[in-house]
C-alpha cells in the first residue's frame, strides 16, 4: 500500500535541513520502501518541505518511518501528515 508524507519545514529552518541532507537520503536508500521522494519549494527555489511516496503494508509503518527520519528527529518539521495514496497515473 502507498502512503504520501506531506511535511512541512519550520520557518528559517533551511540549515537544519541541509545539516541532516546527507543522513535524510541515506535513510532513504537504506530503508528501501520509498517510490519517490523529492523536496518542496519556496518563491526562492529554496527548500521548504518534503513530499515522500512509501511503499509499506500499514499507516502504522508509515508512521514508523516518517518518526525515524533523520529530518525529523531534527527537528527540521512544523507538521507531518500522511495519507494513503492510490497512483493511478505514472511509471
Amino acid at each position: 500500500m502507498k502512503f504520501a508524507l506531506f511535511c512541512k519545514d519550520k520557518s528559517g529552518a533551511l540549515p537544519i535541513r541541509k545539516a541532516n541532507r546527507d543522513a535524510h537520503l541515506s535513510y532513504i536508500d537504506d530503508s528501501g520502501v520509498v517510490d519517490q521522494a523529492g523536496p518542496f519549494l519556496d518563491e526562492a527555489g529554496e527548500m521548504c518541505g518534503s513530499l515522500v511516496i512509501l511503499n509499506v503494508d500499514t499507516m502504522d509503518a508509515a508512521q514508523a518511518w516518517a518518526s525515524n527520519d533523520p529530518y525529523a528527529k531534527a527537528g527540521l518539521f512544523e507538521s507531518v501528515s500522511i495519507q494513503a495514496w492510490k497512483k493511478v497515473i505514472g511509471a
